[in-house]
């Protein structure tokens, strides 16, 4: 199969992975993004790469992508590290998830058994056992599970080793270029800038995130079911010489993600608010009370930042991958990742250069069709 050109329509983690495993193997690959690169939701998340704890039960298909994933992060940041001159601080401490009380302990529990059953490697914890582990804790904790592979990277450094990997391998950037799709007898012929002028490609990859299903030029029958899905978050500032916390912490209602710098990210909200980026009083005070219910040596800590982002959600949470029938010939989505975008970016690259080079729909990216969501044909 001839890949020939290729121009992908997003320039976060997803579509720089993909852009940097293309231009390794010489393919001509442009990145477009409508603002700066890497500064979406790639840039809002907290570098969670946690296919074990944050499996909910039903999510078993999206579970073994999600592990396949996790899997392939140690040597994708160190192939990023040296590709790049920038450390993307992988931490691989693992991740504790506490209940508070009884009825936690019931839903981790539920969780635990479910995440056991799909081959996840998770070790039930006393509430002493964690205490242990991250002295910090709250007095009031009912249980908790401690999820060895579930780890962290500093995912604002990811997408700055991604753009720098991916301009010495040759890969082309375009930024502050939003750009609709040019379609011509059912088939994909490129890109439109906006001035109008088309910049030719043979393939067009869709990794616009939240704002895929908004590109212009996407025929209705293409068009992604992708939504954007508001978080509020915010971080404060820890000793680094002498942090609270030192694990990835879950608890009923935040994550605490500590950074070596550190700071200690709290998050996130999940609101259908659409494209509004305010933060609000009661969002940030249910992530403050949130992590304080667990850790309440927090209160002292100064705040550093606060932010939104937006994660592009789809019907079912999971990601859309590769070719759409019901759309122009040479569209690929690689889009609606969720709250996994940093844990899948390494395997969706993978998945999506190789259908581009070989034609080839792995396995893997079967169950993620964007078709699934297409209307039943009636029998007549």
């Amino acid at each position: 199969m001839s890949t020939g050109s290729v121009a992908i329509v997003g320039g976060g983690i997803i579509g720089l992975a993909i852009g940097w495993r293309l231009a390794q193997t010489a393919v001509a690959v442009d990145v477009f993004e409508r603002g700066e690169a890497g500064h979406g939701a790639s840039f809002a998340a907290a570098g969670m790469l946690a296919a074990g704890v944050e499996t909910e039960p039903g999510e078993a298909a999206l579970c073994a992508l999600t592990k396949r994933g996790q899997a392939l992060w140690p040597d994708f940041a160190a192939e990023l590290d040296a590709a790049s001159g920038i450390a993307v601080g992988l931490r691989q401490e693992g991740t504790i998830e506490v209940a508070l009380t009884r009825d936690d302990a019931a839903r981790l529990r539920h969780s635990f058994d479910f995440q056991r059953r799909q081959g996840v490697a998770l070790e039930w914890l006393s509430a002493a056992e964690a205490r242990a582990r991250e002295p910090y804790l709250g007095p009031q904790l009912a249980g908790a599970v401690f999820s060895p592979h579930d780890h962290q990277v500093e995912n604002r450094r990811v997408v700055q080793a991604l753009r720098a990997a991916f301009l010495a391998a040759g890969g082309r950037l375009h930024e502050n270029a939003e750009v609709g799709l040019a379609v011509a007898h059912g088939r994909i012929t490129g890109v439109v800038r906006a001035d109008g002028a088309l910049h030719a490609a043979d393939r067009v990859v869709l990794a616009a995130g939240a704002w895929s299903a908004a590109v212009a030029g996407l025929p209705a029958s293409a068009r992604p079911a992708v939504r954007p899905i508001k978080g509020q978050m915010l971080a404060l500032r820890m000793d680094p010489g002498a942090p609270l916390l030192r694990h990835v912490l879950w608890t009923p209602r935040v994550y605490l993600v500590p950074r070596d710098d550190g700071r200690l990210l709290i998050g996130a909200t999940t609101e259908e608010r659409g494209f509004d980026a305010s933060l609000t009083a009661g969002g940030l005070l249910s992530l403050l009370e949130g992590a304080w219910r667990a850790m309440p040596a927090i209160e002292d800590l100064p705040i550093a930042e606060t932010w939104v982002g937006f994660r592009p959600g789809s019907r079912d949470d999971a990601p859309l991958l590769g070719p759409i029938a019901s759309g122009p010939e040479g569209l690929v989505l690689a889009t609606g990742h969720h709250r996994n975008g940093i844990l899948l970016a390494p395997i969706t690259a993978d998945l999506i250069a190789r259908y581009l080079t070989t034609g080839a729909i792995d396995p893997a990216m079967a169950p993620f069709l964007p078709d699934r969501f297409a209307a039943p044909v009636s029998a007549t």
